[in-house]
C-alpha cells in the first residue's frame, strides 16, 4: 500500500468520523447476503420521521473490476463501475443514474507516495469538471479541490486545505466555500488499545461570522463495544453505543438531547446491519 498525502478528501476524515459517522436520528435496517457465485446483493430501509426510503444494491466483483447497481424507492438506477489499478497507482471510476441523462461522469485517481490526485468530468455537452490534489507526505500535507463549470465559464468550488500527522494527532485546516468558511480539526489517540480518541471541528463562516464548534470522544468497552460522545456550542448534545453481535453484524443505538430545551424529547435512532 503506498503511505502519501491521500486524497483532498482525507484532510479532516479522522476527526469527522468520531464526530459523525453512525450518530443518527432514524431507523434503519440494512441486510447483505451473498449469491453462490459472489455477488453481494444488500438490501436496507430508513424510516425518517413519516417516510420509508429503501434501496437495493447489486455488487459484483470481476478481478479489478468492480461493478454497483443500486434501484431506490425513487425508481432511480445508480451504475458505478471501478476498473482498480489499470496501471499502478491509478483507479477508473464510471457513474451514472438513469433516467438522469446529464449524471454520467468518469472520475481519474491516481495515489503516488507524494501525491494523491483525483479528477472527474462529466459526460455532457457542456461538462462541470472536478480536479483535486495533494501533495506532501503522510505527516505534512498541503492540496486543493475545484471545480469548474464549462457552461458558465465560473469555478463554482474552490477550496484549499493542510493536514499535519503524527504518529498520534492529526491537525487540519481547510478554506471552503470559495473563502467563506475555515474549518480546523484535531484527532488525537489517547489509547490505542482501547481505541480511545478524542477530537474537535471548528468552523467559522465569514459572511454570518457565526462559528460552530464540536467536540467529541470514543472509547471500546471491549473489543465488541464501542460508546461515542459529542456535543456542540449549540447545546446539543449526543451519544452512541455500538455492538458487534457477531462478525461483521452491528448493532448501533444513538440518542441526542438539546441542553437548552431540555424539555424537549430526545431524539433516538437505532441501526441494524447484518452481513453474514
Amino acid at each position: 500500500m503506498v503511505k502519501g498525502p491521500g486524497f483532498y478528501s482525507d484532510i479532516g476524515k479522522k476527526a469527522r468520523d468520531l464526530l459523525y459517522r453512525d450518530y443518527q436520528n432514524d431507523h434503519k435496517f440494512t441486510l447483505t447476503t451473498y449469491t453462490s457465485n459472489g455477488i453481494a446483493i444488500t438490501s436496507s430501509g430508513t424510516k425518517k420521521g413519516e417516510f420509508i426510503l429503501a434501496d437495493v444494491n447489486t455488487q459484483l466483483k470481476n478481478k479489478n473490476i468492480t461493478t454497483d447497481v443500486k434501484v431506490d424507492t425513487n425508481s432511480n438506477v445508480s451504475t458505478t463501475i471501478t476498473v482498480d489499478e489499470p496501471a499502478p497507482g491509478i483507479k477508473t471510476i464510471f457513474s451514472f443514474i438513469a433516467p438522469d441523462q446529464r449524471s454520467g461522469k468518469v472520475e481519474l485517481q491516481y495515489l503516488y507516495e507524494y501525491a494523491g490526485i483525483s479528477t472527474s468530468i462529466g459526460l455532457t455537452a457542456s461538462p462541470i469538471v472536478n480536479f483535486s490534489g495533494m501533495a506532501g507526505t503522510n505527516m505534512v500535507a498541503i492540496g486543493t479541490d475545484l471545480s469548474f463549470d464549462t457552461a458558465t465559464g465560473n469555478f463554482t468550488k474552490c477550496n484549499a486545505g493542510i493536514s499535519l500527522s503524527t504518529a498520534d494527532l492529526i491537525a487540519s485546516m481547510t478554506l471552503n466555500d470559495k473563502g467563506d468558511k475555515i474549518t480546523a480539526s484535531y484527532y488525537h489517540t489517547v489509547s490505542p488499545l482501547t481505541s480511545t480518541a478524542v477530537g474537535a471541528e471548528l468552523s467559522h463562516s465569514i459572511a454570518s461570522n457565526e462559528n460552530t464548534l464540536t467536540i467529541g470522544t470514543q472509547h471500546s468497552l471491549d473489543p465488541l463495544t464501542t460508546v461515542k460522545a459529542r456535543v456542540n456550542n449549540f447545546g446539543k448534545a449526543s451519544a452512541l453505543i455500538q455492538h458487534a453481535w457477531r462478525p461483521k453484524s452491528i448493532f448501533t443505538i444513538s440518542g441526542e438531547v438539546d441542553t437548552r430545551a431540555i424539555e424537549k424529547s430526545a431524539k433516538v435512532g437505532l441501526a441494524l446491519a447484518l452481513k453474514p
